[in-house]
């Protein structure tokens, strides 16, 4: 796997297992650090897949994709609608805003 991607999904599975199990009045703050740091995560699958020559051109391609494979085998069954969401994105080329990350 990408070392880069690999250390941005490690802090994103940290930040969701810390998530998961936060019993306190601060799960807000704690949720708020996981989605960005899955954020940060997708950003840097953005940066991985353009750098692919030749780069996917396709979703299913980009599914099949040996390392992308191993991200889902890892990621949590609830986020893998979320990540192929955002994959999808990223081969429609399409970036979000800001403000559109965080909603």
């Amino acid at each position: 796997m990408d070392p880069t991607v690999k250390q941005a999904l490690d802090i994103t599975l940290h930040n969701w297992q810390t998530m998961t199990s936060y019993q306190s009045d601060e799960k807000e703050a704690v949720a708020d650090q996981f989605q960005s740091s899955f954020y940060v995560f997708i950003d840097t699958v953005r940066e991985w897949v353009d750098r692919q020559d030749p780069m996917p051109a396709t979703l299913d391609d980009l599914l099949g994709n040996a390392m992308i494979q191993d991200i889902f085998d890892v990621l949590p069954a609830p986020l893998h609608l979320n990540l192929e969401t955002e994959l999808e994105l990223i081969i429609d080329r399409v970036e979000r805003v800001e403000e559109e990350k965080y909603d």
